[in-house]
């Protein structure tokens, strides 16, 4: 029955796609109404903020209208669309980064992830990358930021274990903190790739 259900969502959709085509637009509407409020819902916990979210969502759907005669009815649609979500989504922190804010927004992602959400779609990706970027950290510098970023340990805690004092377990975090930026904003091919997966890990 379940399969049978989504044999005939998928014909629904190759025909809509096909009106779409053609420039109909209640097709183009029926598609928004379909996969709009999960990608919103993704983009939005991306970008943190509302209004982004909707411009980006909005651009998008105007890529679709614009594109509507490339659009190939055979393959996966909702493929496409996180696709494009995910180069707008990017497209905005590479503008974001002209103020030297990509690598924070790109950091607090992945350590969201890595901490918080390990049932996560993009929980293994983000923990490859993050863990390489730690693997190449000083050996005091990477036990300091493990205990503290990543165990969630307090500075009581890390100078008790370590024998260090708070400014010299401040100055590690710091100084993590800068290297790893650097190192993923260094790689943002892969981040694109983790930003495409995230948004359409929920459709």
């Amino acid at each position: 029955m379940l399969r049978q259900s989504m044999q005939m969502q998928a014909t629904d959709e190759k025909i809509l796609l096909g009106r779409l085509a053609e420039g109909d637009a209640p097709a183009f509407t029926a598609l928004y109404e379909r996969y709009s409020l999960k990608l919103y819902a993704n983009i939005l916990r991306l970008v943190k903020s509302e209004d982004t979210a909707k411009e980006i969502l909005q651009e998008l759907f105007l890529k679709i209208w614009e594109m509507r005669g490339q659009i190939d009815p055979e393959k996966s649609f909702k493929s496409f669309l996180y696709k494009i979500a995910g180069n707008l989504v990017y497209d905005h922190f590479r503008k974001v980064s002209r103020d030297k804010k990509l690598s924070d927004s790109l950091l607090y992602l992945l350590e969201e992830e890595y901490s918080h959400s390990e049932e996560s779609v993009i929980y293994n990706e983000s923990l490859e990358l993050i863990n390489v970027a730690i693997g190449q950290l000083p050996e005091m510098r990477r036990r300091v930021y493990v205990l503290g970023k990543i165990e969630g340990k307090t500075y009581e805690e890390i100078s008790a274990q370590l024998g260090i004092s708070h400014s010299t377990i401040s100055d590690h975090i710091v100084k993590a903190n800068r290297f790893i930026k650097t190192y993923l904003t260094s790689r943002t091919d892969v981040a694109l790739s983790l930003i495409i997966t995230f948004i359409g890990a929920d459709l």
